[in-house]
């Protein structure tokens, strides 16, 4: 697209692309201005829209193909000249070619699984690739399972706090050693409540009594500026 000012041939000129131009807006009429920036911020921001476009369509690729990457190779897939293979019963088999590692596990009617391609040279297995997949599964499921993160709950006290309101607080307490979270029980000083710090230490051990039976201490009532703070772990078992 060629713009022209009196005399003047070429000023601006966009690239077939649609993201370039060439030349000098100077000389155009006035009355032309407004119109070859309106036309030039368009072709701008649709370049910018596209170059966006192509940097996410890379990026999710990228990380797309890593995740297939981690499959498993089996019968085909697998390249290497030369595997160790292991038979389906756990027996070392050797080292022996692609060709009759292939041979064998179509003689047995099993798949053969690269199980360690890093390896020098990679290891192969001769099993029931479905099953080996089942399997893996199952495993990770019951890891999952296992694998637990460990909290920190916590509970607040009153220094002039009655009974009752404490074993409603110690049976919440109970219930968060039950789950295997680890419990932080507080009792902050207000004013002049710092000169009844033995009925604080008192409420601290009563609450401690009432958890026994689920939870052990794990640090001992002590203070933390103007509050005493006091630790129980779920009871280990013995």
């Amino acid at each position: 697209m060629v713009f022209y000012s009196g005399s003047k041939e070429e000023v601006i000129r966009f690239s077939p692309g649609g993201c370039g131009y060439l030349g000098t807006i100077r000389n155009i009429f006035p009355k032309r201005r407004k119109v070859v920036w309106q036309i030039m911020r368009k072709r701008q921001m649709k370049c910018v829209s596209v170059q966006r476009r192509i940097v996410e369509s890379a990026f999710y690729n990228f990380w797309r193909c890593k995740e297939i990457s981690r499959e498993a190779m089996i019968n085909e897939e697998i390249r290497a000249k030369e595997l160790r293979v292991i038979a389906a019963d756990g027996t070392q088999m050797g080292i022996m070619s692609r060709e009759e590692a292939l041979a064998l596990s179509e003689e047995k009617r099993l798949d053969l699984v690269c199980i360690s391609p890093k390896a020098n040279p990679p290891v192969c297995k001769i099993l029931d690739y479905g099953k080996y997949k089942y399997e893996l599964q199952k495993r990770e499921k019951e890891a999952k399972k296992k694998q637990k993160t460990t909290q920190v709950k916590e509970i607040r006290l009153s220094t002039f706090i009655e009974d009752h309101d404490i074993m409603v607080k110690a049976k919440t307490g109970a219930k968060f050693l039950k789950e295997g979270d680890k419990l932080k029980v507080s009792l902050r000083f207000r004013g002049r409540e710092k000169d009844y710090v033995a009925r604080g230490m008192e409420v601290m051990n009563k609450f401690a009594e009432a958890v026994s039976e689920v939870g052990d201490i794990d640090k001992k009532p002590n203070f933390e500026g103007r509050s005493l703070t006091m630790i129980l772990t779920p009871k280990s078992d013995k």
